[in-house]
């Protein structure tokens, strides 16, 4: 297994959890988040990205993988450049939104501060 991304969660936005129990997604966004999106974002550390984020890789957060169905094609260069992405937990393979990541998700991960969320291969 070869890590391609890891962070933690340094800050969370007012209305992040909300996103991800209603609408089944979550936004990361490193520092520097536009105001009118940093509420629904977790903040995150990091945005170093070291190889090409594929289907059949995982998304690995505190441990616990969800298994990666889609991937947006601006989801490398607005991770690399912003530290941001949507995560959708939809598990579609069809994809919906360039910045947007799609897992497979049996239950919601459980986002806090401190939490660690890598990008496996």
């Amino acid at each position: 297994m070869t890590t391609l991304f890891e962070t933690h969660i340094v800050g969370i936005g007012p209305e992040a959890e909300g996103m991800l129990s209603e609408a089944n997604m979550f936004i990361l966004f490193g520092a520097g988040a536009p105001v009118d999106l940093a509420e629904y974002c977790f903040t995150i550390d990091n945005k170093n990205l070291a190889g090409e984020i594929q289907i059949g890789g995982k998304l690995l957060v505190d441990g616990v993988a969800y298994p990666i169905t889609a991937v947006g094609n601006l989801v490398e260069t607005n991770l690399a450049n912003l530290g941001h992405i949507t995560v959708s937990l939809d598990g579609s393979e069809e994809g919906s939104l360039p910045g947007t990541l799609h897992i497979q998700a049996e239950t919601l991960p459980q986002l806090k501060e401190g939490s660690l969320i890598q990008i496996v291969a």
